[in-house]
């Protein structure tokens, strides 16, 4: 079930993976395509709205030294001020995707996978979790938003998977530990009772 935090200003919600992530993905893409690259991009990729409209192919590159694939993106200073540009880590199955949809699509190097507005791709998120809320009558839905994607895709790799801060911190574009907080949640059932079996065995 969604996980959802309405104690502040803002609600915040936590999709878990791989079920809830793929649910937005897959009913995005019953729409459109573009639509679910769009939520691809930011919940397996961690971007932003406004960074979904930067990745483009020629930003795709791999990166041989981590042997990995890395995707060019641009997107908010948490330092304040200009727009940075950051290498993402871009997962296998996702530069495979984007590889097949720009070709079916005819989309060249120098443009964009997504063609739409900052405003346009949040409706988009919108439009997808009111759908699911409809079909499974789970109102948590309701509250989530572009943000909350790349939330989750944060959270799950912070928490779930243990990635070190300091490689979230490159990959996702935060400057500081103040920065990338908020983006914490509280472990799952799951790392807890893994966590505190590995504990008793030590």
């Amino acid at each position: 079930m969604v996980r959802i935090d309405d104690s502040g200003d803002k609600t915040k919600c936590w999709l878990s993976f791989p079920g809830e992530k793929d649910e937005v993905i897959s009913t995005a893409r019953s729409t459109d395509w573009e639509r679910a690259i769009a939520m691809r991009l930011m919940v397996e990729v961690g971007c932003r709205a406004s960074g979904v409209l930067t990745a483009s192919p020629s930003g795709v590159q791999y990166n041989s030294d981590g042997e990995f694939w890395q995707i060019e993106i641009q997107g908010k200073n948490t330092k304040g001020g200009e727009k940075t540009t950051r290498d993402a880590y871009l997962p296998d199955s996702v530069k495979q995707t984007l590889d097949i949809f720009a070709d079916e699509r005819d989309i060249s190097d120098d443009e964009q996978y997504v063609d739409a507005s900052v405003s346009t791709v949040r409706r988009w998120v919108t439009e997808a979790v009111d759908d699911i809320a409809d079909e499974t009558g789970n109102d948590r839905w309701r509250h989530v938003s572009s943000h909350d994607l790349r939330r989750s895709w944060a959270s799950h790799y912070l928490v779930d998977e243990q990635v070190a801060v300091r490689v979230m911190m490159e990959i996702g574009g935060w400057s500081s530990y103040d920065a990338i907080e908020p983006y914490l949640r509280k472990p799952s059932p799951e790392v807890i009772g893994d966590e505190m079996a590995d504990a008793e065995l030590a």
